[in-house]
């Protein structure tokens, strides 16, 4: 149905798009780079470079780095040099860990600064100083670089991979978590300073205050019944001198961003949930030494990342708001918030520069993400990077009443040339989560695909979905078959209203959340032609202690509101075709769901296989793959599978599977 080409017609076209992501600009503001994502010339994997802007806007980005296996996490010195992460090989080692490599701003060959037996993971560097913090991990029971080199190696050439554990958790989404640890290191010397962190630098986030002397990082420790608790933790540059400064027993506290004066931190407070009871996210201020102060906690948004301006005068603070992520400025002595973008963009890499000037990349359904300017008076500049791929339908939104009388809201993205005369069949797309907001470009779960394959695409915002306030949230709280699944249906019917879109014709797909709300769809409602179910959960009560977070899991669900809300009660009512996809690296929804889901419909729903073991249902599975399916030529099956799975039960006709799949 789309009639002028783009990308989206092509998967190869479409995998070969560049990809822009990151952000950094120098302590004076003269000099911005990101880094930009393109195939390599197997079509196996995504090599990134860095890029530098123009911050006027004027002339085209210009590449800086040209490394085989790409350069990432760019930061700027305060004498204008450019530090990267880097793997480069050598004579001696072809796949080495990552480095910390520096660009001199006067020109000239990248450098190696630091490399460690376990690889360079981050890089912070101070705005005002000559001072530097990595993030970099040791095994737990190595006293130094050294001894670390020492007992890595003799776990290699011993084919040692075990891995003893005493806490939780022991995975995490792709990853199985030990026997090494995160640290932080002085980049000068690697110097460690957070000897023996345990797990408390796991996932942290952390700020360097302007002159060097001191960070501030979120660290993550034990707590009762195998969780993890979040709260704020200021260390010493110089002696490693570690203080807890903010620790809230009924909140996470993450997201440390110091005051340009260093007198002052801000940061995230996240209200530990209960099964009746959803968590809230407010902003709070803390100078040092002083009680936190919650400053938006009458604002009724989450925020989703915050910064000060340069002067000290404003936090600048992104959050989900009716399908897109603003920009908001908030007062730090009142907590007052102003609006400062007013678009359908959704902004994220957030970086101030001096004279009021925001540097971020934006990004909807209609423009992937790209690095902006945003003036003190409000006026936005793009600065050229690559250009936007045109797109072969049209975006709109669409408002629906819930049973309740609530607003649901979506977005609905239709082919070219669909109209009363030439309808789209209509796939619902879910999304993951559960909170979360179809408010950005996706890579991967890009509905622009399915719109070249001719399928209007709704993306819509159920309960639980942020962006609508607290009260949307806890409508679908420990309650997922309820309003999630009657917000769907209200949505669903909404759509099938525009005479563009062809209500005889429909499919249902999602992934994780979204394929727990696929299977309980296909449980509940004869109504759609075929489902996909991409990493979803099935039977909660087997979910909930094998997931890499069983402690929040117990917070979201009582074991009695698991087995109400659990889709395999319902599979004796399935009467819909449906795909399972999964892939067994998977720890976030743990391949058990994926299995089980599989055997069941073979044989207790009203599809079951025949004697010769065949039927309806199909399942594309990734051995090597984890919960998004991230390697290109695994992305581009997946979608060649779900393409030829709805164009049989949809469109009624056969499309050839991919002949790799043998």
């Amino acid at each position: 149905m789309a009639t002028d080409s783009s990308p989206f017609d092509d998967l190869d076209a479409f995998l070969a798009l560049p990809r822009v992501s990151g952000l950094a600009v120098s302590p004076d503001g003269s000099r911005v780079v990101t880094t930009i994502s393109e195939l390599d010339d197997t079509a196996t994997e995504f090599v990134t470079a860095i890029w530098e802007l123009d911050p006027a806007g004027r002339d085209p980005a210009r590449r800086l780095t040209r490394g085989a296996k790409g350069e990432r996490a760019p930061a700027f010195t305060p004498g204008g040099d450019l530090l990267f992460l880097a793997s480069r090989p050598t004579k001696d080692d072809q796949s080495p860990p990552a480095a910390l490599w520096r660009l001199p701003a006067a020109g000239g060959e990248a450098v190696e600064e630091l490399a460690v037996p376990g690889g360079v993971a981050a890089v912070h560097c101070a705005r005002a100083a000559g001072v530097t913090v990595v993030g970099a991990s040791m095994l737990a029971s190595a006293t130094d670089l050294d001894d670390d080199k020492r007992l890595r190696a003799l776990r290699k050439d011993n084919k040692v991979s075990a891995i003893l554990h005493s806490g939780y958790p022991v995975r995490y989404w792709d990853r199985d978590l030990g026997p090494d640890h995160a640290h932080l290191l002085d980049a000068a010397d690697g110097r460690d300073l957070t000897p023996a962190p345990g797990d408390g630098l796991r996932e942290a986030d952390l700020d360097l205050s302007e002159d060097g002397t001191f960070l501030v990082t979120s660290w993550h420790d034990p707590a009762p019944g195998a969780a993890i608790r979040g709260t704020l933790v200021r260390v010493e540059v110089a002696t490693g001198e570690r203080t807890t400064i903010a620790d809230d027993p009924g909140a996470d506290l993450e997201y440390p961003a110091i005051s340009p004066d260093g007198t002052a931190v801000a940061f995230t407070r996240e209200t530990i949930s209960t099964p009746l009871q959803a968590p809230r996210i407010t902003l709070c201020h803390m100078r040092f030494g002083e009680p936190l102060r919650e400053l938006t906690a009458d604002w009724d948004r989450w925020p989703t990342s915050v910064t000060w301006s340069r002067d000290g005068s404003t936090l600048v603070v992104t959050a989900d708001d009716n399908g897109r992520g603003p920009i908001f400025l908030v007062d730090p002595g009142t907590g007052a918030v102003t609006r400062l973008t007013d678009d359908d963009y959704t902004y994220t890499d957030v970086t101030t520069a001096p004279g009021g000037i925001i540097y971020a990349l934006r990004n909807h359904y209609g423009a992937p993400p790209h690095p902006v300017r945003i003036d003190p008076d409000g006026t936005i500049t793009v600065l050229p990077t690559v250009d936007a791929p045109p797109l072969p339908g049209t975006l709109s939104e669409v408002n629906a009443a819930a049973a309740d009388g609530v607003a649901v809201r979506s977005w609905l993205v239709v082919p070219h040339g669909a109209d009363e005369t030439n309808p789209a069949p209509l796939l619902l797309w879910v999304h993951g989560g559960p909170l979360a907001s179809w408010n950005a470009w996706h890579w991967r779960w890009n509905p622009w695909l399915m719109v070249a394959q001719g399928y209007a695409v709704l993306l819509p915002d159920p309960a639980l979905s942020t962006g609508y306030g607290q009260d949307f949230i806890q409508r679908g709280w420990g309650a997922w078959g309820e309003a999630p699944y009657t917000d769907l249906m209200a949505a669903t019917d909404a759509a099938i209203a525009d005479p563009r879109v062809d209500g005889a014709r429909t499919a249902v797909m999602g992934g994780s959340f979204g394929g727990y709300m696929a299977n309980w769809i296909a449980g509940h409602t004869d109504r759609f032609d075929a489902i996909v179910t991409h990493a979803s959960l099935w039977a909660l009560d087997q979910f909930g202690g094998t997931t890499d977070g069983a402690y929040w899991w117990a917070r979201e669900m009582t074991p009695d509101m698991a087995e109400r809300n659990s889709p395999h009660r319902f599979v004796e009512h399935i009467a819909t075709p449906m795909l399972v996809i999964h892939g067994d690296k998977d720890y976030r929804v743990p391949i058990g769901e994926g299995l089980r889901l599989w055997y069941e419909l073979l044989t207790k729903s009203r599809l079951p296989a025949d004697d010769a073991g065949d039927g309806p249902h199909r399942f594309l599975y990734f051995p090597s793959e984890n919960h998004w399916v991230l390697a290109p030529q695994h992305a581009k099956l997946w979608y060649q599978v779900v393409f030829a799975f709805l164009a049989r039960h949809v469109l009624g006709h056969d499309v050839e599977m991919p002949e790799l799949l043998g």
